[in-house]
């Protein structure tokens, strides 16, 4: 296709309605047609990246294959598309106006004056038209995070109004807003949305498509009231109404021929309704799942929604793949103790011990991951999780008593866990960790290795910590095997205890490139394992 079409997402009402949901939705739709597409998400906040903020206020820090530390949109839009994310798909106002400063203090403009308007909004401008370019998608699809009205995004909104005066056809928005309901009055309300769209067209952006967020399906009445005040076509107006699973909405979308839609507002042939085969058959497993595999996730940011999001999301799809519903119990690992531990894992199938920074929670993971070691329960310990396996194995196996890490104890005698050689001068905290895609070897005749089918495998990592090689054989004497080494570093990243059922920890992130058609292979096998352990616990009980 000669022009690449930029698709805008802007928002109104209120936040969290899932813009990201609705643009990796639509991105699918258009990829089933066949069509070479991608997303970013433009973030208003100056952060240079989210890798510095507090998950209690942000969430997931979601990292891309080329060590960008990114929105937690991007693992949606992963998820949907089955597309590796990049720097490029993640844009904070910090780093626009980090980039638009470094080329004033080079001398790039001049002299002039440097302002918001031209010199900001040809910076947004340039990077999203450089990620249709540079790679020649079809479709860019641009989520502009916030809301409309916030003072932050206007620098944003602006260079959509300027796209969309300089590219005519090839440039569209759409406009996600809020119907809510007044329970007194039993009426639907559609006024926030106009004052919505109102806000937007005073910033000289009309939208093309409004997508109408709602707990139940809108009549006809309210759809065509809202087109008629906000200038948009009737069939425009589409509804974004409550499903069980994030996974529906394309398929929802679809069927308010929202794609074919959009392909005739930007001039290009609708052609026939894609099937989506793949999709629609990972929801009937999902649907047909009657049996339940019970998993805890144990980590000191449980009560938060989304701070573990792809792993959430990865043990639901793992969980589909092998037929099951997933029954996912949240341990907070700073009440976890000796006394409580049986209680609070009684009746799981397995345990994930979920990554993480700091002291907070660690010696509640210890714990947890010591009973799953004793009473053989599957247990997947993931970058930190990773590490308090081998601490916890250096105190109860090796004797080694005040084993630790020295992240968590810089004097410790026994640094199981080290700083990585290459992190020890670094004093800048924001994007310096070892970030990204990195190589690994594994060992044939090993769990993992089954799992993976391949003895070559690439992971993404966030640490700044790693297994200190010093203590390899002793731990490897006493049935801790290293099976998983980058090739270059001989970094420890995969850690197995082959006499158990499945104890595996992994230094890297594997939930960030687990996706609904290709799902981890270490995930499925982990639950697979965990339902297998189900079955021998009813396989014992009903005999004995």
């Amino acid at each position: 296709m000669a022009n690449t079409k930029y698709i805008f997402v802007t928002g109104g009402v209120v936040s969290s309605l899932g813009k990201g949901i609705v643009s990796a939705s639509l991105g699918k739709l258009l990829q089933a047609r066949g069509y070479k597409v991608t997303i970013q998400k433009f973030d208003p906040y100056i952060n240079i990246d989210p890798g510095t903020l507090n998950p209690y206020e942000h969430g997931e820090c979601f990292v891309t294959v080329d060590g960008h530390e990114a929105d937690l949109d991007l693992g949606h839009y992963e998820r949907f598309l089955n597309v590796p994310t990049t720097r490029a798909n993640n844009v904070t106002t910090g780093r626009i106006y980090q980039s638009v400063i470094n080329k004033e203090r080079k001398g790039d403009y001049l002299g002039k004056t440097v302002q918001v308007i031209p010199h900001i909004t040809d910076e947004i401008k340039r990077n999203v038209k450089l990620l249709g370019s540079k790679n020649q998608y079809d479709f860019v699809i641009t989520e502009i995070g916030g809301t409309v009205g916030d003072i932050e995004s206007l620098p944003f909104l602006e260079s959509v109004r300027q796209l969309k005066w300089e590219m005519g056809k090839n440039c569209m928005c759409i406009h996600l807003t809020y119907i809510p309901y007044i329970a007194a009055a039993k009426e639907y309300k559609t006024k926030p949305t106009q004052h919505s769209v109102k806000q937007l067209q005073e910033l000289g952006v009309q939208p093309d498509i409004l997508v109408l967020r709602t707990e139940h399906e809108l009549n006809a009445n309210i759809l065509h009231k809202v087109a008629l005040f906000c200038n948009v076509e009737v069939d425009a107006v589409i509804q974004s109404i409550d499903v069980p699973t994030i996974y529906e909405v394309p398929l929802m979308l679809q069927r308010q021929k929202m794609d074919e839609i959009v392909l005739k507002k930007v001039g290009l042939e609708i052609g026939p309704r894609p099937e989506m085969k793949r999709w629609k058959e990972f929801l009937k497993r999902k649907s047909n799942a009657t049996e339940t595999v019970s998993i805890g996730l144990v980590g000191k940011y449980v009560e938060l929604q989304d701070a573990y999001k792809s792993i959430d999301e990865s043990l639901l799809l793992a969980s589909i793949y092998n037929d099951r519903k997933l029954d996912l119990r949240l341990i907070h690992s700073e009440k976890v103790t000796e006394e409580n531990i049986e209680e609070l894992v009684k009746g799981l199938d397995g345990i994930v011990v979920a990554p993480g920074f700091g002291q907070r929670g660690i010696e509640g993971k210890f714990v947890a991951i010591r009973y799953a070691r004793e009473h053989d329960l599957p247990c997947f310990g993931i970058c930190l999780g990773m590490q308090c396996m081998v601490i916890e194995f250096a105190r109860n196996v090796l004797g080694l008593k005040d084993a630790n890490s020295t992240e968590m104890e810089s004097n410790t005698p026994y640094k199981v866990i080290d700083l990585m050689a290459e992190q020890k001068d670094v004093t800048n905290m924001g994007g310096t960790m070892r970030l990204g895609e990195y190589d690994c070897t594994l060992k044939k005749g090993t769990k993992v290795y089954e799992a993976y089918g391949k003895e070559n495998i690439k992971e993404r990592h966030r640490h700044r910590f790693e297994f200190n090689n010093e203590y390899k054989e002793r731990f490897e004497t006493a049935g801790m095997k290293c099976v998983g080494e980058n090739p270059d570093t001989n970094l420890v990243e995969v850690i197995e205890i082959p006499r158990l059922k499945w104890f595996v920890g992994v230094q890297y992130h594997p939930e960030y490139s687990s996706t609904v058609v290709n799902p981890h292979p270490l995930f499925l096998s982990f639950i697979k394992a965990a339902i297998e352990n189900k079955q021998a616990k009813h396989s014992i009980k009903s005999n004995g």
